[in-house]
């Protein structure tokens, strides 16, 4: 019965609840955080000090984020990605699985190499949807394609939205009490992307090959373009998201990266200077709620910590927990994707993840490679398959722009059952060779 009273644990349980019912997730943050503290006995005012406070461990990201949008609504503006679906519609001709290799890779790209997240997804997709429907394609296919290149570059490669995710591990776990460097992180979560791999590979070429007919619709697409893309366009475009990619591969800082190539695009007039205010607002549209959901879960991982709730929770789970490491390690997992799929958010997930379970592991005699596998996994898992995930959300609001697309049924359970499946199992073996 301790168990359940504990503090830490009614105020998971209340957030989860808030989010199934369709709470928003900031405000569903900020009641558990207050729960969390009135049953700990802190006063109100202390746990809004410590949550306020706490807030700033995730500052960096949520600068990030920010930046990030206003890079993706600069490209989007230029043209530039209009462009691409041309020359991809005239590249395809009748061959559907090299259209599924382009838009993986491109998904794969906005992650790392032009990290604009899943802005380009309502503006490329829409046009390719005619062609599509010409060859059949399952869309659900599709939106496995999509979250896959939305999903695992993060988990294993340590640049763009992965040096975020990955530097978030390190950092939480490195609070929580066991030192972990940076660049240890990818290290571990490589068997993480070749399960998602393999999982893509089922999802693609087994579960959706099949042909699929699509009423043909007339979709409106969005022609709000702030200049014409034309050659110079495109190489000033392309010259902005190579030194973002290089300056936070050199300063290990994606801020500075992002800032970089917003002034590469503004100085040399592909955006004109009086739309830099534009391009901001809308940057703060695009990623500005996701930025403050990471703040506001890292005040109130900040709270669970100074309540005490979290030493008293460890000391009650490590005495019912199996000696079974594997064992453990699921449970763990299952929590994990419990907590993700309310939230909707691998990234914001992360500091309530490590303050919860960095501790129990460490006191069960996992080593650093396992602690990693474990956070990262446990972090990942739900984003795929949660609706209110960018992962689901971005795929389904470009193929959905039809109306011919159910975000539920041929976005969040076909990335649900695929990729939560594949990322316990590989996550499970990882411990398993790590244990050996």
């Amino acid at each position: 019965m301790s168990f359940i009273l504990n503090p830490a644990v009614i105020s998971i349980l209340l957030l989860c609840f808030l989010c199934i019912k369709r709470v928003n997730v900031l405000l569903a943050i900020i009641i558990s955080t207050i729960t969390a503290g009135l049953l700990s006995d802190m006063n109100i005012k202390d746990v809004m000090d410590t949550f306020i406070s706490g807030m700033g461990g995730n500052a960096e990201t949520a600068l990030s984020y920010i930046l990030l949008g206003a890079f993706a609504a600069t490209m989007a503006h230029s043209g530039f990605t209009d462009k691409i679906a041309d020359k991809i519609t005239k590249l395809i001709s009748g061959r559907k699985y090299l259209l599924l290799l382009i838009l993986g890779l491109i998904a794969m790209a906005s992650q790392n190499i032009i990290p604009v997240h899943i802005a380009f997804i309502p503006v490329l997709i829409p046009p390719l949807l005619p062609l599509m429907n010409q060859l059949s394609i399952d869309r659900r296919a599709v939106a496995s394609v999509l979250a896959f290149g939305l999903k695992m570059p993060y988990i294993t490669i340590p640049v763009g939205f992965g040096l975020i995710f990955q530097n978030l591990i390190a950092d939480n776990i490195t609070q929580n009490g066991i030192l972990v460097m940076r660049n240890e992180v990818w290290k571990s979560t490589l068997i993480l992307g070749a399960g998602m791999l393999i999982a893509l590979l089922i999802s693609v070429f087994i579960t959706y090959r099949k042909p699929r007919k699509y009423e043909d619709k007339k979709i409106d697409f969005n022609t709000d373009k702030t200049t014409v893309c034309n050659k110079y366009t495109v190489w000033v475009v392309a010259i902005a998201a190579l030194a973002t990619f290089a300056v936070q591969i050199f300063t290990h800082s994606l801020p500075l990266g992002a800032l970089v190539g917003l002034g590469i695009i503004f100085t040399l007039k592909v955006i004109p200077k009086d739309k830099m205010d534009c391009m901001m607002n809308e940057g703060i549209y695009l990623m500005g709620y996701v930025a403050f959901v990471m703040l506001v879960a890292a005040g109130f991982a900040s709270v669970l910590k100074e309540s005490g709730a979290i030493e008293n929770l460890v000391n009650i789970t490590l005495a019912v927990l199996p000696e079974n490491i594997i064992l453990i390690s699921l449970i763990i997992l299952l929590l994990g994707l419990f907590i993700t799929i309310g939230i909707g958010t691998s990234f914001g997930t992360i500091p309530i993840l490590a303050v919860l379970f960095v501790p129990v592991c460490a006191k069960m005699g996992f080593n650093t490679a396992q602690i990693i596998i474990l956070i990262a996994a446990a972090a990942a898992l739900g984003d795929a398959g949660s609706p209110a995930s960018d992962t689901t959300l971005g795929p389904t609001s470009g193929l959905n722009a039809d109306g011919e697309h159910n975000h539920i049924y041929d976005t969040c359970i076909p990335t649900f059952l695929h990729y939560n499946t594949a990322l316990i199992l590989f996550a499970l073996l990882g411990i398993w060779i790590m244990n050996n």
